[in-house]
């Protein structure tokens, strides 16, 4: 059995809120590690039945692309439950749901930036 590692470091400050997050991982090209801004981590517990999460963004990460974040996310699990399900009805669903997301996001920044 093969084994592959993925690592992430996250640098806090004095009250612990994230500074930095670099990420690596074993089976990759990459000669270093990346930096990010933001992460979502999910695991299932298969006897719990409980999805347990990581979510960390640092202190410079802007509202705006967090929304953008969100929005890729989405659109990730949408792709992710496409494959595992075919089930192309929510499917749709979760893609409309994220582009309602971003839309309102995008039109809630725009009124407010005309004040």
């Amino acid at each position: 059995m093969q084994q592959s590692s993925i690592r992430i470091d996250v640098m806090l400050d004095g009250n612990k809120v994230p500074e930095q997050i670099t990420w690596s991982a074993a089976d990759t090209t990459a000669d270093a590690a990346r930096k990010a801004k933001a992460m979502m981590l999910a695991f299932w517990d298969g006897a719990d039945k409980t999805a347990m999460r990581i979510d960390l963004w640092t202190k410079d990460m802007m509202v705006d692309e967090m929304a953008d974040f969100f929005y890729q996310t989405l659109m990730t699990m949408a792709e992710t439950w496409q494959r595992a399900t075919q089930d192309t009805i929510q499917v749709a669903d979760m893609r409309s749901f994220a582009k309602d997301f971003i839309g309102k996001f995008r039109a809630q920044q725009l009124k407010e930036n005309k004040v």
